[in-house]
């Protein structure tokens, strides 16, 4: 790396946390449609910001929200680097257990507090400032770069993937870099090499027309809540083993090199309690928990919704009942056949007395990447840099859907380049994100773009 870069990178770091800042101050909540402008605001911003760097940029209208695309010129004698990332993030919900405003962002000591600091937008950000560093000091950045950045990624929106499918030859690239993952530990930076992938599920149950008397009609008449309580209770037993009838026919059995490169890591059951305040672990009989976070299916319940939830008492048999549930799936199942399935199942369990609607909101395929070639060793080489350390191997508990679709209609190795950490609360109050690993990010990928023009 050029020590002009390097030096123009310390020099900016204060400015380059007041952008990113900006950026995450911006509500670019994707699941609640009163957003819809902050939407467009979060586009708007990367669209102005990638344009001061000299690209080529444009928004991209589509059925959903948009996309932004941005490319250099390209030069056919250089390769190709596309770059992916989303701007949009979760809700906030429970507000009262944010200890800062989420869309407020705060600096304490060494950790930015905000909703999307990791997820994603602070390790997007890393790329468009590590291009910021070659093209602000003046030198010609040595490959062809583009960036593809969704809006839809946190509510299983499919502009992306139509947008993929119809203009391949648009994204054409000799690999596709996505941080959206994490590294290993604090100290220890990490390629990830499989993402598992997900069906959304949703139950709903209908039983008495209206909301009845508990003393006047208890035991006339079936509970919704007590039938799908009895459905959940049917998913899954005691020891963690999922009940719906072949669930785990596709499932790629770990290999022995796999799991002894999981020991190696020596993660225990301290690290799980730290991570996330459980009592104790808990998961699928004869697999530690790596293997369980990261190789094996689940079936959980995001959320039920029954009855009188309010202050005091208020007797009642509730109208309705409802569940959402999601599937973690691992390589190779198919997320359409696993819903097929769980609807079946559901359905076939389901109690006497009660209506039942069975919603597929959207699945993922699980994805598994090469874990050799030119393209990861320029990532080796770059988290090298960046983090101080060479990097391990890992897999990850999350989906990330559009990766599967990157490697199969763009026939290119795809790089997963985390720069977050394992408990930045993504998805939960107090988001967080180490200014370190910001700063370090940026660095990576700045290595990135000279590494993989040497490969």
């Amino acid at each position: 790396m050029k020590k002009e870069i390097l030096d123009y990178l310390n020099n900016n770091r204060s400015k380059h946390l007041d952008d990113l800042f900006d950026f995450l101050r911006i509500p670019s909540i994707s699941a609640d449609s009163s957003c819809s402008g902050h939407i467009e605001e979060a586009a708007q911003f990367l669209k102005k910001e990638i344009e001061g760097l000299g690209f080529q940029t444009e928004i991209i209208r589509t059925s959903g929200n948009p996309l932004v695309y941005a490319q250099t010129t390209i030069d056919p004698s250089k390769k190709t680097l596309l770059f992916y990332g989303h701007y949009d993030v979760q809700p906030v919900d429970p507000l009262e257990l944010w200890k800062s405003e989420p869309f407020n962002p705060v600096l304490e000591g060494t950790t930015i507090y905000a909703r999307g600091a990791s997820d994603d937008k602070g390790q997007l950000y890393s790329h468009l400032k590590a291009i910021e560093a070659w093209v602000k000091t003046g030198n010609e950045i040595p490959v062809n770069i583009k960036l593809i950045f969704e809006g839809e990624e946190e509510c299983g929106g499919h502009a992306v993937y139509e947008f993929t499918e119809n203009n391949a030859e648009k994204l054409a690239c000799d690999a596709v870099i996505v941080s959206d993952t994490s590294l290993y530990n604090a100290q220890t930076p990490a390629i990830c090499y499989s993402l598992r992938g997900m069906s959304y599920m949703e139950i709903k149950l209908t039983g008495p027309s209206k909301d009845l008397h508990s003393g006047s009609y208890g035991g006339a008449v079936q509970n919704p809540a007590n039938a799908l309580c009895e459905i959940i209770a049917g998913l899954k037993d005691s020891r963690g083993h999922i009940l719906i009838p072949g669930f785990y026919d596709d499932v790629v059995i770990l290999e022995d090199d796999e799991r002894k490169s999981f020991a190696s890591l020596n993660y225990t059951d301290a690290d799980l309690n730290r991570e996330t305040g459980a009592v104790s672990p808990f998961g699928e009989s004869g697999y530690t928990t790596l293997e369980r976070m990261w190789a094996r299916p689940t079936c959980d319940v995001n959320g039920m919704i029954s009855g009188y939830t309010g202050e005091g008492a208020k007797t009642i048999i509730p109208a309705t009942a409802s569940a959402k549930i999601s599937m973690r799936l691992v390589p190779h199942q198919n997320p359409e056949k696993i819903s097929e399935a769980f609807t079946a199942w559901v359905k076939k369990i389901c109690p006497s007395g009660v209506s039942i609607e069975v919603i597929n909101h959207h699945g993922a395929n699980p994805v598994m990447v090469e874990r050799d070639g030119a393209m990861l060793t320029a990532g080796s080489l770059a988290m090298e840099a960046g983090f101080g350390k060479k990097p391990v191997f890992i897999r990850e508990g999350g989906s990330i859907p559009i990766v599967g679709t990157f490697k199969s209609e763009l026939n290119a190795p795809v790089l997963l380049l985390g720069y977050g950490l394992p408990d930045d609360n993504i998805h939960s109050p107090n988001e967080k994100y180490e200014l370190e690993n910001y700063y370090n990010g940026i660095i990576c990928t700045a290595t990135l773009l000279k590494t993989a023009s040497e490969v």
